[in-house]
């Protein structure tokens, strides 16, 4: 699989639309490795904007 089907498969399966056919697919030529360390920084950066969106409100709103 190339880095582009992975991260779309990283990021379909996170927001829980991900098809049967695509998963298929990843478990039978996709490698975990790359699904886990895709899967760490999808949440990282997820976390890492909410915190960001969260800090420009709270500073926005004079608190």
């Amino acid at each position: 699989m190339t880095f582009g089907q992975t991260f779309m498969s990283v990021l379909w399966a996170a927001l829980g639309v991900q098809s049967s056919k695509a998963r298929e697919r990843d478990f039978t030529k996709g490698k975990p490795s790359h699904f886990i360390l895709l899967g760490i920084g999808f949440t990282l950066a997820f976390v890492l904007i909410i915190a960001g969106v969260v800090k420009l409100v709270l500073h926005l709103a004079g608190l």
